[in-house]
């Protein structure tokens, strides 16, 4: 039996394809502008596949990165750009440039030294003088040196065509790889476009004369400088001047000096309220007996993180005791847990109104990149003007290059809390405290907390270079042993701060768990 009407639904269906297929062949046009037909073809080939599809893009491999460039494709130009102009630097210099040239201006300083040696020798010989063989060692040896110097010159003078075959065959490389890599590139860019209408489409002129000066100047500057050294000295060395280093370097001091004259009652201020917490901390930890102090860390350990690292931790402390690191152990934790203590009160506070205010995170941010990214000899230098050496000094230096990952992670947490939770419990009547204290501070903890271990880690790893500056502890007896190449005692007290490190960081990360 035979049905003469044709099934609704695939004609339904074909018709839904038709639609999508000229659909997509109108935003391909769109999105090209430029040889329509042939993109269509070869997107739709590289579509169908999942996998790379190699195609053939004469324009891509004539032009080369000013084609990328043109299409918006900077991170697939800027690699074929190095290659080619890589490329057009040896074929130059292996046509064009002297690669003899340092050989030779070798030859020419010796020379001179040689021409002083044969008047010597000629005055030793003239005068009977005992030097004679002397001086005429010297010259034989100088004139074997030019001698070897010149041969070596006109050898690398021959190998100027070896040099530019290969910069040729660079070139035909990368013009073959961005022939078949490029309709690839730009059909994944067409398809981001879809999403995304605010990508850019199209060759504008603008765009294709940006990208062929910017290309063309790129190259040009390469091949003169390489291939022709020290002819123009433009490309060898940055234009400046001495005076405004001097006067860059007088005006930071004398900014130092007005903020150190008129900054004092604070700086002062400063250092009174570390002095009572470091004072509070080293009375716990230095003056109390060892046994308590080692039993409390022990318990604290087996609370947090069980009872096997509680005996692990009873392992590490019993290590610095035996080995006489505990008085200055304990000298680092106080020093430490003041950093630390600082860094939390005023990190989590400054992330909590920090996370709901984009404005003024981003414009903390650069403040906080400074202080992670700044080598921690630079900044001390500021710090000692302000602080004097000493622990004060040491304490500041620590909380610059620790404090920022509490903030960092505590409004990564407040801002990964759902909102879908968050308005649950607003629209059940909670008020800001009750959001900020009930909801929003537990489900950030874990972050939060991973803040608080990277602050402890990161002002550990200052030991050591806070010990330059009058911090006493466990990195002086690492200083020391860099001074004076004392490997025994530098590990045994490097391995007691990892101790002290593992310790923290089990007790932060057990009760994150």
């Amino acid at each position: 039996m035979t049905h003469d009407n044709a099934n609704p639904l695939n004609d339904t269906d074909s018709e839904a394809a038709l639609a999508y297929a000229e659909e997509r062949r109108d935003n391909i046009r769109t999105f090209v502008r430029t040889s329509p037909d042939y993109y269509i073809r070869n997107f739709d080939r590289i579509g169908a596949s999942a996998r790379f599809t190699p195609t053939f893009n004469p324009m891509a491999g004539l032009f080369g990165p000013i084609w990328f460039g043109a299409r918006g494709l900077w991170s697939w130009a800027l690699p074929f750009l190095i290659l080619e102009a890589l490329a057009f630097v040896q074929i130059a210099r292996g046509l064009f440039g002297d690669l003899g040239a340092e050989a030779m201006a070798r030859i020419a300083s010796i020379e001179g030294t040689l021409e002083l040696r044969r008047r010597q020798l000629a005055a030793a010989i003239e005068d009977n003088s005992d030097k004679v063989d002397v001086y005429r060692r010297t010259v034989e040896s100088l004139e074997a040196n030019i001698g070897g110097i010149r041969a070596e010159a006109e050898a690398m003078a021959a190998e100027g065509p070896t040099i530019a075959l290969t910069g040729l065959l660079i070139l035909l490389l990368a013009k073959a790889a961005q022939s078949i890599t490029a309709n690839w590139a730009l059909e994944a860019r067409f398809s981001d476009w879809l999403s995304d209408r605010t990508i850019r489409f199209g060759m504008p002129v603008r765009q294709i004369v940006f990208s062929a000066v910017f290309m063309v100047l790129i190259v040009a500057a390469a091949v003169m400088h390489y291939s022709f050294p020290d002819r123009f000295s433009l490309l060898s060395a940055f234009p400046t001047d001495p005076v405004i280093r001097l006067d860059g370097i007088a005006w930071v001091e004398a900014f130092f000096n007005w903020a150190v004259l008129n900054g004092e009652p604070l700086f002062d201020g400063i250092t009174y309220c570390i002095r009572l917490v470091l004072d509070a901390l080293e009375l716990v930890f230095v003056s109390t007996p060892w046994i308590v102090i080692a039993s409390l860390i022990i318990l604290l350990t087996w609370l947090t993180a069980g009872v096997r690292m509680a005996i692990y931790s009873g392992a590490f402390l019993a290590y610095m005791g035996l080995l006489g690191f505990w008085d200055k152990a304990m000298t680092t934790l106080a020093l430490l847990g003041t950093a630390a203590c600082l860094s939390i009160l005023i990190g989590i506070p400054l992330g909590m109104f920090a996370a709901r205010r984009p404005r003024f995170y981003s414009f903390i941010q650069p403040i906080m990149d400074f202080m992670q990214t700044m080598p921690a000899f630079v900044f001390m230098i500021p710090v000692i003007a302000f602080f004097g050496t000493g622990k004060p000094a040491a304490v500041v230096t620590t909380m610059i290059f620790g404090g920022t990952p509490v903030v960092r992670l505590t409004v990564l947490g407040l801002r990964g809390v759902p909102e879908s939770v968050r308005e649950a419990a607003i629209s059940f009547g909670a008020n800001k405290w009750y959001l900020l204290t009930k909801v929003d501070l537990p489900l950030a903890s874990p972050s939060i907390r991973a803040g608080i271990n990277q602050t402890i880690m990161l002002s550990l790893a200052m030991v050591v270079v806070a010990s330059l500056i009058g911090a006493k502890g466990l990195g002086e007896d690492v200083l020391e042993a860099l001074q004076y190449a004392n490997v025994g005692q530098g590990i045994l007290a490097g391995f007691a701060i990892l101790f002290c490190a593992m310790i923290l960081d089990r007790i932060v990360q057990g009760g994150r768990r």
